[in-house]
């Protein structure tokens, strides 16, 4: 039985949020082009930043409008994939897509000033986003949110605006953020890549399936009745999601933590060889600097 052949256009393609999605990149060009003069030290937005834009624009409406949403609901491993991409991923790429004249401005909001100087800071921004992703990973948190329109709509939006505030120290748009030099960088991925691990063995050397969400088909219909529309859903006579794959679910779940830390693994690897890169050019900028330097010679006595 094919996915695309028994769900509706709607579910599958999540228009009314694509219509957000082109709202928001119609808003983003209108700051950035049409009405930049408005803003202080403005200048204009480059091919890259307006790249990177619609880069994340592409990104979050893979994961979250897309048939891959509504095959998070039914394979464990597909929404494993589409979470990390949604915070390790997408973050970044936010983050360098806004000049920084506009970030500028937005910081220059008291309370965002305010809000920002305090959660950017490293200690707080690795404690409140991993504490945040495990928690979210704790089976009946897990659960709870799923079944809720509300719980799991506010809860990854309030993950994905920690995850900006951890990127903040790897990638900051602003020169008097990079608070971090090399080594310090270095530290804090790893740290990152520590906190995130019991997540994600927790998940692969589980002996049992977690996650109600996947084996309860009570649970199941209530999750699947709120991503497709609950008449819709009763007009499908589904029993559960192993309708939908072959794979046992406890090595659906095993391959969903397995993936999860290997996409992040990846992507901390990507940035750990930029930052390495960075440092490696500087240093050799300043050895270059001060062997141009003029020696003065010693004064003879």
């Amino acid at each position: 039985m094919l996915i695309f052949d028994i769900f509706s256009f709607q579910a599958l393609w999540s228009p009314y949020f694509l219509l957000i999605l082109i709202a928001l990149t119609i808003g983003y060009f209108l700051l950035t082009v049409k009405y930049r003069t408005r803003f202080q030290d403005s200048e204009p937005l480059t091919k890259q930043q307006a790249g990177l834009f619609l880069t994340a624009m592409f990104f979050l409406y893979a994961i979250k409008g897309s048939p891959l949403d509504l095959m998070g609901h039914l394979m464990f491993y597909v929404h494993a994939i589409t979470m990390v991409l949604l915070v390790f991923l997408v973050p970044p790429i936010f983050i360098l897509s806004i000049p920084p004249w506009l970030w500028r401005n937005f910081l220059n909001i008291k309370p965002v000033h305010s809000v920002f100087n305090l959660f950017t800071k490293p200690v707080v921004a690795v404690m409140a986003f991993n504490g945040l992703f495990s928690f979210y990973h704790i089976p009946i948190i897990f659960d709870n949110v799923m079944q809720n329109r509300f719980y799991h709509g506010g809860y990854q939006i309030l993950l994905f605006i920690t995850a900006v505030f951890l990127w903040w120290a790897l990638v900051p748009p602003l020169p008097k953020e990079q608070n971090l030099s090399g080594i310090k960088k270095v530290a804090y991925i790893f740290i990152n890549g520590i906190l995130i691990t019991p997540s994600c063995a927790l998940i692969i050397f589980a002996d049992n399936p977690l996650y109600a969400t996947y084996y309860d088909p009570h649970v199941w219909g209530k999750v699947m009745s709120l991503c497709v529309g609950t008449a819709a859903f009763s007009n499908l006579n589904l029993s559960g999601p192993e309708m939908f794959s072959s794979m046992p679910l406890i090595y659906d779940q095993r391959l969903g933590g397995t993936v999860m830390k290997i996409i992040q693994e990846i992507i901390y690897s990507v940035i750990l060889a930029k930052v390495f890169f960075e440092w490696y050019r500087k240093d050799q900028e300043e050895s270059e600097l001060s062997l141009k330097q003029p020696i003065n010679p010693r004064p003879v006595e």
